[in-house]
């Protein structure tokens, strides 16, 4: 079984305590679980293609759908993306953080199972402190697919992870329960006007009065 680690979400400390064991396991390939602003996540170093290809294998995900990926704050958006759009920026601004995947373009060096070949990669800065404080420990940005088998409902609290997916994963941080409700927005911005993938927890309408525009429909 996975070990877990149960974090006092309002104690900076104890997840402090962990972060050696949880960077060792991040650099090693592995792939931890960890409650984000909407539902659990697994968690990898986007960077390392040992810890996307085994969140692929967890999940029993196609090749052809990509991760998205959690930052702490918009500055570490720079080491996964180039060429922002100025809708891009604008919302990260004015939106973030928030439920709101942008879809940016990726820079080269990330794994090519990561972007599911598309040269794009979809970045979210989450709403809640901890889940931001957690990308700090970890040492770099995390992958945040849902925790469970594709196609299966999302999970909300680490017992039901740990029930789900069992030894495949390698540490569960439990901080208790994710909020749940509502899947983050999904907006590619890498075209103008962006268009909307999925509509979510930020609505459509929220979006557009940021960027005085329509978005476009997804075809």
């Amino acid at each position: 079984m996975p070990e877990i680690f149960k974090i006092d979400p309002e104690d900076e400390g104890s997840l402090k305590s962990r972060s050696k064991q949880i960077r060792e396991t991040l650099r090693q390939g592995g792939v931890i679980a960890f409650p984000t602003d909407t539902f659990y996540a697994l968690g990898a170093d986007p960077f390392n293609e040992r810890g996307v290809c085994k969140i692929f294998k967890i999940k029993s995900r196609e090749a052809d759908q990509p991760l998205l990926v959690l930052v702490a704050s918009i500055a570490q958006v720079e080491c996964l993306a180039v060429a922002r759009s100025q809708e891009a920026d604008q919302l990260m601004r004015e939106c973030w953080p928030a439920p709101l995947t942008l879809i940016l373009k990726a820079v080269p060096e990330l794994p090519k199972r990561l972007t599911a070949n598309t040269e794009t990669i979809g970045v979210r800065l989450p709403k809640n402190d901890w889940t931001r404080r957690l990308i700090e420990v970890a040492g770099c940005p995390l992958t945040a697919p849902s925790a469970n088998k594709s196609g299966e409902k999302n999970l909300r609290t680490a017992d039901e992870v740990r029930r789900s997916l069992g030894d495949t994963i390698d540490l569960i941080i439990d901080a208790g329960p994710a909020p749940g409700g509502k899947v983050s927005t999904l907006l590619d911005t890498t075209v103008s006007p962006p268009v909307l993938i999925r509509q979510g927890a930020v609505t459509r309408e929220k979006i557009e009065s940021i960027l005085k525009t329509e978005c476009s429909p997804a075809s």
